[in-house]
């Protein structure tokens, strides 16, 4: 019977606890730069006879010889060409960590977690995450498009470092910092060949024979268009498609004769390009819906990130850009 045994693992850092020093490493990446101890030495501002023992040192501890003498210098052998190798790596490593670590405390580095409704995702998040690229291409960006509730709950958690978006009801105000953006107007869309993109001077009431797509029953947007039928004496839309997804709004009404109120950012960013979007046109209807006021949420009495307040920065420079341009 032939008995199997377990083959010994290495152990980690067994160089390290050996005793192994960055100074040696530093000397051997010298010492393969220079050919010479006296002139490795002198890169360290350390003495030859110091140098000498470092690398005595070093021998024993990997129990190889690592280099050997002639009349011009030292030639490495093959275990000092592979322990120097890893050595100017593992300083290379150890520069570039200190660059990124410095970067990171200057806030030109890092990774920053944004979280917007949708309106605000493409009016505000979009412009400022192309300047980002151009500005700081290291800063590394997340973003969650999401109802202000999830987002609130994400800022809390920390998985977020701010939102463009609302403070939704049952959370405790005082743990959030806002500043208030503005409201969201409110559009109606549909496809470019719909029957009422034919015509002039259309009124909601010519809107209401048709499906429409609106978020499901409950949702903030909803709410606001519903409540402004009614206050305003229209019946409500008889058959209604409820669905939380602007892509799937955008293929019905691209496809059919529904109707589809969104805001008036998400319906001129559709509207404006090729693709999907080039099916889509905005109605031209004397109604001023408006979902209630976004805005910039932080939490309180936390200081963001060097990287987080540099976008940050971005984001109200837009926000400031957006206020002051004039009303349509």
């Amino acid at each position: 019977m032939v008995k199997l045994t377990d083959t010994a693992k290495p152990v980690r850092d067994m160089l390290v606890r050996q005793g192994l020093r960055f100074s040696q490493l530093r000397l051997l990446a010298a010492l393969a730069e220079t050919g010479q101890v006296s002139a490795a030495a002198a890169q360290l501002a350390i003495t030859q006879p110091a140098a000498s023992r470092l690398l005595a040192e070093l021998e024993r501890m990997v129990g190889a010889t690592l280099y050997t003498r002639h009349a011009k210098g030292i030639v490495l052998t093959d275990s000092g060409e592979l322990l120097s190798a890893r050595a100017r790596a593992i300083l290379r490593h150890l520069d570039d960590t200190s660059h990124a670590l410095s970067e990171m405390s200057r806030g030109t580095r890092g990774l920053v977690r944004i979280g917007a409704v949708t309106g605000p995702a493409l009016e505000i998040v979009l412009p400022v995450i192309r300047d980002l690229r151009v500005t700081y291409p290291d800063i590394e960006i997340t973003v969650q498009v999401d109802t202000s509730d999830k987002l609130a709950e994400g800022l809390m958690s920390e998985a977020l470092d701010f939102y463009v978006g609302r403070l939704p009801d049952g959370f405790d105000a005082r743990s959030f910092q806002m500043q208030r953006i503005g409201p969201e107007p409110v559009t109606l869309v549909v496809r470019s060949e719909h029957p009422l993109a034919r015509r002039d001077g259309i009124t909601l009431e010519d809107c209401l024979i048709y499906d429409w797509v609106m978020q499901p029953p409950g949702g903030l947007q909803r709410r606001t268009v519903e409540t402004y039928l009614l206050e305003n004496g229209f019946p409500l839309p008889q058959r209604v498609l409820g669905t939380s997804s602007l892509l799937l709004t955008m293929a019905l009404i691209s496809d059919t004769n529904a109707v589809a109120p969104v805001t008036q950012s998400v319906g001129e960013f559709y509207a404006a390009r090729s693709g999907l979007g080039s099916n889509i046109r905005l109605l031209d209807i004397d109604a001023d819906i408006a979902v209630t006021p976004f805005s910039l949420v932080k939490r309180a009495g936390q200081a963001p990130t060097p990287q987080a307040a540099r976008v940050l920065d971005l984001v109200e420079r837009r926000i400031a850009s957006r206020n002051a341009a004039p009303t349509p």
